[in-house]
């Protein structure tokens, strides 16, 4: 988590907006997708299954009247004409078959028995099966057993008549009990109506030619009367919730059946218990669901293209001025202030009010700090220039005490060339000391400063020591701080090689390595110990007051406080070998230095 947190701070400001609005635009969508594919597929079932409500009403309809239809056939039976008839002295043949060729499309047959089984009027007139017992038949029972009632029994093939042309009906059983009148006396008998099962066949077949799921009838124990797949069922291929569904009262619910979600519909037909039932199984309202699925994924895709390039532009547009106002203010992640940078076109002012406000302020700030800077920049070589200063003049009055006692030293001793010669090249050393003020000089100047200053030293130590000077002529041109050599060679004149008797050697060098200028101070004394060596930099040398040992402090701090970065003197001795003192400067022309720092001055020759 972290990481993507980090991650997401560094992506740009548009990526930002652009992502974030992408996100949240795939959030909503996908959210009102779901929405209305949920609410889609709800209204695909709801008219699928209302569509099926329509069509079992259509088929109550038609089978109510269906079945009123045959039940008027066995009311008229029941109540015109056998009510009616004393079977003594008349026959209900004839009435019987008027009905019968009345209705023949949607009949087999109609017989009136008495209570014991024997058949007394049938229509059509045919040949009785031989060992057909009624009174063992079913529809026979039920009417005994309700005499109130009209029964109707499940399909079954008519087995009481032989038929001429071998065909064998199916045939659903209406029948009930009735009073038969022989001489005036009552008795039971049954009145049996045959309907042909191939119009409750058509009727259903019908409704179930296309559309989605089907409907099949049952009676109110669950036995199957029509269903599509009958056969299947019969054979034990197919499973049917039928018991079920018998038990159900009117209306719709859901059901998990044989692994399949169904919505189930039922319907009761009046009069008779039946029970019309409507089964749609989820998996066939998958095309439809899965063409508004496609159609949705197709729409989304879309729309999601047009808001990817929609954030893309707006963020572009929104950003845009925030980029460019970054753009021209780049420069100041790395410090740069001058005045190109505070040119009017650099910092770029565009866009909405806040962006160009924000751009105003953020060049009122940068004037706001160059004009710091400046002070701070003058406020600083001021300093500088303060700090150089007092510590030249801890060098300039102990050296002149030094040479000017030396000149009173050789006027006693009547020697007036000698000392007229070393007040000569003190002028000259005096005047680039000066420097009209200047506290950065050549190298060149430098080296004639520590020439003159040699060749003072030689007239007063009469020649004990030698001293050679080996100067690249290629860095002579390059600036250095004055009066940072003559410290060198004084202290190793008085601490080095003073006491040699002649045989002291002091060799100035200059040379340019690795980018840098290093001047350094040679001589073969008695060397350093290493205890004082480690202090020599330190503050503890400029307490030690004695000659000139705050000399090689003082150079190094003067360096380093002009020179920023790892410049300075660097020290080396072994004792009975001598020492080395380097100076370490930077690279930098006079010339540049002095464009750089706004001087004209040309140093004095």
């Amino acid at each position: 988590m972290d990481f993507l947190k980090e991650e997401y701070k560094k992506r740009s400001l548009q990526w930002t907006i652009s992502l974030s609005f992408t996100l949240i635009s795939i959030i909503s969508i996908a959210s009102m997708a779901i929405a209305f594919y949920t609410h889609s597929t709800e209204t695909i079932r709801s008219n699928t299954i209302e569509m099926n409500k329509q069509v079992i009403d259509q088929v109550s309809l038609n089978l109510n009247s269906y079945i009123r239809n045959m039940m008027g056939i066995s009311d008229t039976m029941c109540y015109s004409v056998i009510k009616n008839t004393d079977l003594t002295y008349e026959r209900i043949n004839k009435e019987m078959t008027l009905l019968y060729d009345a209705n023949k499309d949607n009949l087999t047959s109609i017989v009136c028995a008495s209570e014991d089984g024997a058949i007394i009027a049938a229509s059509p007139l045919s040949a009785r099966k031989p060992g057909v017992d009624l009174k063992k038949e079913k529809w026979f029972q039920d009417a005994f057993d309700e005499i109130e009632n009209i029964h109707f029994s499940t399909p079954h093939v008519q087995n009481i008549f032989e038929n001429s042309n071998y065909r064998y009906y199916w045939v659903v059983s209406l029948s009930r009990c009735v009073e038969l009148t022989n001489m005036g006396n009552v008795r039971t008998g049954v009145l049996l109506v045959d309907m042909n099962y191939s119009g409750i066949e058509r009727m259903f077949e019908k409704v179930n030619d296309g559309g989605v799921g089907f409907i099949y009838l049952c009676d109110a124990e669950g036995e199957i009367i029509y269903h599509p797949m009958q056969k299947a069922i019969y054979a034990g291929l197919v499973k049917e919730n039928n018991r079920a569904h018998a038990s159900h009262p009117d209306g719709v619910f859901s059901e998990w059946f044989d692994g399949q979600e169904r919505d189930v519909v039922v319907r009761t037909v009046g009069y008779t218990g039946w029970k019309i039932v409507s089964v749609t199984t989820t998996s066939e309202l998958a095309p439809d669901m899965g063409q508004m699925r496609n159609y949705m994924f197709m729409v989304f895709i879309i729309i999601l293209s047009l808001i990817v390039f929609g954030n893309y532009i707006i963020s572009y547009v929104v950003t845009d001025p925030i980029r460019k106002l970054e753009d021209s203010i780049a420069y100041l992640e790395e410090g740069v202030i001058n005045e190109e940078t505070m040119n009017e076109d650099n910092i770029f002012i565009g866009g909405s009010h806040e962006i160009r406000h924000l751009g105003r302020t953020i060049k009122s700030m940068i004037r706001q700090m160059k004009k710091l800077t400046d002070e701070m920049v003058k406020e600083q070589k001021a300093k500088r220039k303060s700090e150089l200063d007092a510590l030249q003049s801890q060098i300039n009055p102990h050296f002149l005490y030094n040479t000017l006692d030396s000149v009173v030293w050789m006027i006693e001793s009547e020697r007036y060339k000698e000392a007229i010669s070393m007040v000569t090249a003190l002028a000259q050393l005096f005047r680039i000391s000066l420097s009209k003020g200047n506290n950065v000089i050549s190298i060149h100047d430098e080296i004639v400063h520590a020439r003159n200053y040699l060749n003072i030293q030689k007239v007063r130590f009469k020649n004990k020591f030698t001293a050679d000077i080996e100067i690249d002529p290629d860095i002579e041109n390059y600036a250095t701080i004055k009066l940072i050599v003559q410290p060198l060679l004084e202290n190793a004149i008085y601490y080095g090689v003073e006491h040699m008797d002649g045989e002291g050697r002091i060799i100035l060098r200059g040379y340019e390595k690795d980018g840098d200028i290093y001047i350094s101070v040679s001589d073969n004394g008695m060397g350093i110990p290493q205890e004082v060596l480690d202090t020599l930099l330190t503050d503890k040398a400029r307490s030690r007051g004695k000659g000139s040992g705050i000399g090689l402090w003082n150079v190094n701090q003067r360096i380093q406080t002009y020179f920023k970065g790892d410049y300075g003197l660097i020290i080396e001795s072994e004792l009975d070998e001598g020492t080395t003192v380097t100076i370490h400067l930077p690279k930098i022309p006079i010339e540049e230095y002095r464009k750089e720092e706004g001087r004209n001055e040309t140093a004095p020759k």
